[in-house]
């Protein structure tokens, strides 16, 4: 009988098996699919990441230590990173097992809702620490479920310290991820992610999609001078083939006049003699 090597061990038999989708989540948890999916940061991450063959930027996932563990107390974040791992090896065991990958995911986010808030302050971050989670990273739109809208923890031994969180003369608070190598920002209420080497936020679907709209006009524009430019250059080809029959056509009627020319010419010897 053949064996997968991921998955929590069956009731009745040692077949692994990959691990069941989490649980679909409460009406009060869309907060992070607001926060997170509609405003595309897995995919904007992926893309300023640029190495999605390692990297893996993903959300309701198990976190397992073994491939034998068990599902309950198991944490699902609402945004995991992982540097230098096998995202195909998540995909097939349906969750992110520590053992199978070599080391835990290096950041996890949690986003505020009514339901998880204080979970996600009083018991994740023991969870967390104990997974050896370097970063754990709370959202919270309003500061309401959380006590704090922006809050970063780096893993220091096996205890989690809190990472400084300063405001930013517009009011926003900012704090900087060392393994991301980015700030996360509170910003009106939205989660932001901007790059210190350029001082901009990184690519949001917006910008994506004016980006993508620029590149489609400019591969219109350079469609339609290539066929203006195919149009010119077959009207000078008819031009040139027009030329050409037209001096033909003088050649012809020059050889033609030249002929008559010759044959009154010999009409004309042949009266004189």
């Amino acid at each position: 009988m053949s064996t997968t090597s991921f998955g929590p061990v069956g009731t009745d038999t040692d077949i692994l098996v990959p691990f069941p989708d989490p649980p679909p989540r409460h009406p009060d948890e869309m907060s992070s699919h607001r926060h997170l999916s509609e405003q595309g940061a897995p995919y904007l991450l992926n893309w300023h990441f640029a190495n999605p063959d390692t990297t893996l930027i993903t959300a309701e996932l198990y976190i397992a230590p073994e491939p034998r563990s068990g599902i309950k107390g198991l944490r699902v974040p609402d945004l995991m990173i992982a540097f230098d791992v096998d995202p195909e090896a998540c995909h097939r065991s349906n969750a992110y097992i520590i053992s199978e990958q070599g080391k835990p995911p290096d950041f996890v986010l949690e986003v505020a809702s009514r339901s998880t808030g204080r979970i996600d302050v009083r018991d994740k971050p023991a969870d967390y620490a104990a997974l050896g989670i370097p970063e754990y990273w709370r959202f919270d739109e309003t500061g309401e479920h959380h006590g704090q809208r922006l809050a970063g923890d780096r893993l220091v031994g096996d205890r989690y310290e809190p990472i400084e969180i300063t405001e930013r003369p517009d009011g926003g608070l900012e704090g900087y991820s060392e393994v991301l190598e980015l700030y996360l920002r509170w910003e009106d209420g939205w989660l932001q992610w901007h790059d210190p080497e350029t001082g901009r936020a990184i690519m949001n679907l917006a910008e994506m999609q004016r980006i993508a709209e620029e590149e489609q006009k400019a591969r219109l524009e350079a469609e339609q001078r290539a066929e203006e430019e195919r149009q010119a250059k077959m009207a000078e080809r008819q031009a040139r083939l027009k030329a050409e029959q037209r001096a033909e056509e003088e050649r012809q009627a020059r050889l033609e006049a030249e002929q008559q020319i010759r044959e009154l010419e010999a009409k004309l010897h042949q009266r004189r003699h």
